[in-house]
């Protein structure tokens, strides 16, 4: 329902919403945040970049520079970012209730599906970043499992 871009962004994040002590908060690099995930860090600054354009976080550069969140967490949603990476459209599994896999008409295979797209769609409308606000440990080496597992099993 994601790809590597979304997941990778929301841990971004995430780590920038644990930083969170309101505009006044510290900026930090793109290196440092991709550390503190264990990602990489050339694919961080290029999604850092995306969330830049789309308001999500502030980046300034230069010494003292660096990112922080653009507005509060509290508003800041999932599907903010799934958007950015996401085409809406071509999320749904299409192929089930079509006559690509032999059934024309839907089944209870699509029905279920239908529930499952309908649990992630409030999952990303409805989680903001807020919830990774005031988590510091989240911080530490090793903990990328913000924006990863978490979303996963929710997924």
């Amino acid at each position: 329902m994601y790809g590597k871009q979304t997941e990778t962004a929301i841990a971004a994040v995430s780590y920038l919403a644990a930083l969170w002590e309101g505009p006044t908060t510290r900026r930090v690099s793109a290196a440092d945040i991709a550390d503190g995930r264990g990602l990489q860090r050339p694919f961080v600054a290029k999604l850092l970049s995306s969330l830049s354009q789309a308001g999500i976080v502030s980046g300034s550069p230069g010494p003292g520079g660096g990112y922080a969140l653009a507005k509060d967490p509290r508003e800041i949603c999932l599907r903010d970012v799934w958007a950015i990476f996401e085409r809406p459209e071509s999320s749904r599994v299409g192929f089930v209730g079509s006559e690509i896999c032999g059934v024309s008409v839907p089944n209870g295979l699509s029905d279920r599906i239908g529930r499952v797209e309908q649990a992630m769609n409030s999952l990303l409308d409805e989680t903001t970043f807020d919830v990774f606000c005031g988590h510091p440990e989240m911080l530490a080496a090793g903990s990328q499992t913000i924006g990863h597992s978490e979303e996963r099993q929710a997924g």
